[in-house]
């Protein structure tokens, strides 16, 4: 109602710029910790390429930037991507490429074109992500999954599907994001079974 239209806040060295109709977690101390979990998971090594799919305002993608070679964030929102491109650029990170588009489609496209990703970071809505979503991943084929989800019910029902498809649940860890409430944030680290089959021993 008032002002230059936008919010800024810190996580971590990651300064964020948020615009009314972007999404962004409501508790940013534990945010930080959330989001590190989840890159932590993960055991980047600095030279593979990453999709943050439903990335928001580049939350993910921007942390994660610093420990890969490539990022590729991936949002519907328009006014999220906007505020994600205007992010990267105020905090000088140049190794991150934004398509306001559905990560399904995207991850799809770059299947069929015989592109790959070592890493996808998901942070669905509380509904989770609908079958299309998990097949496009699963077609992709990704060495590692970390799924951050809102609702234990939703990641579930998602993880289920993931197992019937040559991926296993290494490790979940939950986040509480909402003290004294009964929700919390868990994250969970995925790997494909498809590439434990092909590592040299």
């Amino acid at each position: 109602l008032y002002g230059p239209g936008y919010i800024t806040d810190n996580i971590g060295n990651v300064t964020y710029q948020i615009s009314p109709l972007s999404f962004y977690q409501v508790n940013p101390v534990q945010t930080e910790k959330l989001y590190q979990k989840a890159i932590k998971m993960a055991k980047l090594q600095g030279e593979e390429k990453v999709i943050d799919a439903y990335c928001g305002i580049g939350t993910i993608g921007l942390i994660a930037s610093s420990h890969v070679k490539e990022v590729i964030s991936v949002e519907l929102n328009k006014d999220a991507v906007k505020d994600a491109i205007i992010n990267a650029k105020r905090n000088g990170i140049k190794n991150v490429r934004f398509y306001q588009n559905d990560a399904g489609v995207l991850m799809r496209q770059m299947a069929d074109e015989g592109e790959s990703a070592d890493v996808v970071f998901m942070d669905p809505p509380r509904a989770g992500s609908d079958e299309a979503f998990l097949s496009s991943v699963i077609k992709l084929a990704p060495e590692k999954v970390v799924y951050i989800s809102c609702n234990p019910e939703t990641l579930a029902r998602d993880l289920e599907f993931f197992k019937k498809h040559q991926y296993t649940a290494e490790k979940i860890q939950p986040v509480d994001m909402f003290p004294f409430t009964t929700h919390m944030e868990t994250v969970c680290l995925l790997t494909c079974r498809k590439h434990l089959k092909k590592a040299p021993y």
